[in-house]
């Protein structure tokens, strides 16, 4: 019995012949189930005649291909912007929250609970209407209090889930916290909270189609204006198919590009452990004589 049997049947019974032919009619019963749907969703969007060329004419015309280029280079660049400080800003109060000092820590702990709690929207239009702050401005700053009390979370929990010994072994080596946390703890905390992190990110970047709302010219109010158009016999889910394949691209790659990092850490040799040689007999300890 090889190595991968053992393993596999130290978790779950081995399935025999009656049991493999039940998964594979189960496996069959879904697909079909699938193709059922989508075959029923193709003959609903064929009925109500959706690709029709009159609603798919608009995206042959310059200016409507320009239009959506300008909202979605509007959306990366509020994201961009939103990213930047999140990071920062959830760093700033993770070190608030971390701090020694009860003042520090109670102002800190308040600000991350109170704009977690906040929805973002409300945030976004307070900032827009009360504030009296441009569309850009005001989304970032809603995406970035939100989003950067929730790292704040998440970069305190990561720092605490290092193990004891390895702070202690920092302070015992005479450094001070701030250079425990920034040569020590840090940078074994940031490979497990890489996953969490590009989530909350993932989470900015479908948020910045809130923008829309505070007549922020995005990618998604550049697909409202063409959704909208009587001209093209209101071409509303054919702007949704091309719309959400491209929302679900960039967020596809931003995943691909955490999962590039982190396979990078671990081929990184300083983050590796370095090879303690084996004791040798008669090996003699420093300063010590025959």
């Amino acid at each position: 019995m090889t190595h991968s049997t053992v393993s596999a049947s130290a978790l779950y019974d081995i399935p025999g012949p009656a049991t493999r032919k039940r998964h594979f009619l189960y496996g069959v019963l879904s697909t079909a189930v699938v193709l059922a749907l989508f075959a029923w969703l193709l003959h609903l969007l064929f009925d109500t005649e959706q690709f029709t060329g009159s609603k798919w004419m608009p995206f042959t015309y310059k200016g409507i291909q320009e239009l959506l280029l300008r909202g979605l280079g509007n959306t990366l660049k509020a994201f961009a912007y939103a990213a930047a400080l999140s990071l920062a800003l959830g760093a700033v109060l993770a070190v608030g929250r971390l701090s020694e000092h009860k003042p520090v820590r109670w102002i800190a702990t308040l600000l991350v609970e109170f704009f977690r709690a906040m929805p973002v929207l409300v945030m976004i239009f307070f900032i827009f209407v009360a504030l009296k702050v441009q569309p850009l401005p005001a989304l970032v700053a809603g995406l970035t209090l939100y989003n950067g009390s929730v790292l704040a979370e998440v970069f305190r929990t990561g720092i605490n889930s290092v193990e004891r010994g390895q702070r202690e072994a920092a302070y015992a080596l005479g450094m001070r916290k701030t250079q425990v946390t920034t040569h020590v703890l840090a940078p074994q905390a940031v490979r497990a909270m890489l996953p969490t992190i590009i989530s909350q990110l993932v989470v900015a970047l479908k948020d910045t189609s809130l923008g829309y709302l505070i007549t922020y010219e995005e990618f998604l109010h550049a697909g409202k204006l063409i959704a909208s158009n009587l001209d093209y016999d209101l071409p509303f889910i054919p702007v949704v198919m091309v719309i959400s394949p491209i929302y679900i691209g960039m967020c596809m790659l931003l995943s691909w590009f955490a999962t590039w990092v982190a396979r990078r850490q671990r081929r990184n040799p300083k983050t590796e452990g370095t090879g303690v040689a084996a004791a040798e007999p008669g090996t003699l300890l420093p300063g010590r004589r025959h």
